[in-house]
């Protein structure tokens, strides 16, 4: 029998955790707080992130303990396998593929847009058109695809170098985010009144905190960077949930302290009503002057090029292990010949990107709605699976027909997958169901469609390929699991 290819155990502990951290805070928290506070006021956005963290933990609980069971790349695409079928992996799979790839491309997107606050007269040349509303310049294009051209680059050159770097940029994005939200609670310039009107007054302040809530999934979404990346840990993945907990508790930190930041500058409602292009720009260039911007710019490109590295990472491990399993080409199993890196998946995912500035920004902000969606369903798959593996006592215990399927008691964390595939459906349904605070929009709704259409009509064309190749290939194949393995045994554990 052919072995699989396997990817190199090079990534430590600290780097996977910046990884995580680095991916989920990216761009927003930087260009996103003047918007999230129209929204549903400061206190709203910051309660809405403390909410969001805190669920993102529960779900956790599945991801730390599948991550500890399946180390491989694939991540939600091998649970879904694992706990379902092939079908189901396929699903998983596609929708993450989009979540991952709109990430990387809105990254480099808010790269340009920095340089176009900072530096109008460089990046507003060679107008070309608009759309949406979205002046598109030439300079601007070119710097969001030289970003892009770069990552892709340092992630084919090297794991151990991408991870390394990963953590010297959250380091330096930690220390830009504690400057400024100290510099701007004891500046004497601002004031705690500013927070007034603490919500949005136009909505109920429920409505106001379930907005923020309801964009969880994407404002969290680096923690899903520790399962693509657990074939290439050189440490136990036991230790995998605690970095995933520390991550989403330094986001939402992150995150509150951005919103605090920005709002003690002015009266929110008059920073927000004036529509500025980067209303954290305004703020920190009004409170600190050259310097404040000079900060803050070099926090968004830490935060930029950490999200462009990590989801970088993630989606080139999702396709090699979705190419390993033949749903797609398995041109996606190729690595290279000297850094045993999977370069297919990373030029791939360059490639489609590049394609991404020529839209405009406000394009690409209704697919971030869709891709919320994508690794919602995700979250749920992983739940789902988590569940179905932990029992509420040894009286429940089986060997499962697949025999890769421990079955583990530990009724607290079978609770608390269930509550994580709970919440999960709530997201989904805040985002697809009309009038809620959280609907994502027509034009998202649309573009979810095409790429709902895009999926069945390429499962269509592989799937019967896919479904000849026998169960327990696939097993092998996406779980590492070789047919004579016997994991199927049911264990006893805490919890």
């Amino acid at each position: 029998m052919k072995k699989r290819k396997k990817l190199e155990k090079t990534l430590k502990p600290h780097w996977v955790w910046a990884i995580a951290l680095g991916s989920a805070i990216g761009w927003g928290a930087f260009v996103q707080p003047s918007v999230w506070m129209s929204g549903s006021g400061p206190l709203g956005a910051i309660i809405g992130f403390g909410i969001g963290a805190a669920l993102m933990m529960v779900i956790a609980v599945s991801y730390g303990f599948l991550i500890e069971k399946f180390p491989v790349s694939g991540g939600e695409f091998a649970y879904a396998f694992l706990g379902f079928n092939r079908t189901h992996a396929y699903v998983a799979g596609w929708f993450l593929v989009l979540g991952y790839i709109c990430i990387v491309a809105l990254n480099a997107s808010a790269l340009a847009l920095m340089v176009r606050y900072v530096f109008p007269s460089v990046a507003e040349q060679g107008f070309m058109y608009s759309l949406a509303g979205w002046d598109v310049y030439f300079v601007e294009v070119l710097i969001a695809s030289a970003a892009l051209i770069l990552f892709a680059y340092m992630n084919i050159r090297n794991a151990t170098l991408s991870g390394r770097l990963q953590f010297i940029f959250v380091i330096f994005m930690i220390c830009g985010v504690l400057f400024m939200g100290i510099g701007a609670i004891f500046s004497p310039a601002t004031s705690f009144e500013n927070l007034q009107p603490v919500f949005n007054p136009e909505v109920s302040a429920i409505s106001s905190i379930i907005l923020i809530v309801a964009i969880a999934p994407w404002a969290f979404v680096g923690f899903d960077n520790i399962p693509q990346a657990a074939e290439e840990f050189n440490f136990s993945p036991k230790k995998a949930f605690m970095l995933i907990i520390f991550s989403l508790l330094c986001a939402g930190i992150l995150y509150m302290v951005m919103i605090t930041a920005t709002a003690l500058y002015m009266p929110w409602e008059q920073l927000t009503g004036s529509q500025p292009q980067w209303g954290t720009g305004d703020a920190m260039s009004g409170l600190f002057g050259n310097i404040g911007i000079i900060i803050l710019a070099l926090a968004l490109s830490m935060g930029v090029f950490t999200g462009l590295n990590g989801f970088f990472v993630s989606s080139s491990r999702l396709l090699f292990a979705m190419g390993r399993a033949r749903i797609i080409p398995h041109i996606f199993t190729k690595l290279h010949p000297k850094y045993n890196t999977p370069y297919a998946g990373i030029v791939f995912t360059c490639a489609v990107c590049l394609i991404s500035p020529w839209f405009g920004r406000q394009v690409l902000t209704w697919i971030v709605d869709m891709s919320s969606v994508g690794v919602t369903i995700a979250y749920i798959y992983t739940c789902v699976v988590a569940f179905k593996l932990f029992k509420w006592s040894n009286k429940s215990l089986a060997v499962h027909k697949n025999k890769h399927m421990p079955s583990v008691t530990a009724p607290f964390k079978k609770g608390l997958s269930l509550a994580g595939s709970l919440i999960g459906f709530v997201f989904l349904s805040l985002l697809l169901i009309p009038n809620s605070p959280a609907f994502m929009g027509i034009p998202s709704l649309v573009a979810l469609f095409i790429w709902v259409g895009l999926g069945i009509t390429f499962y269509l064309v592989n799937g019967p390929e896919f479904n000849k190749i026998p169960r327990e290939r696939l097993e092998y194949l996406i779980l590492g699991k070789e047919p004579e393995d016997d994991a199927g045994k049911g264990e006893e554990v805490t919890g």
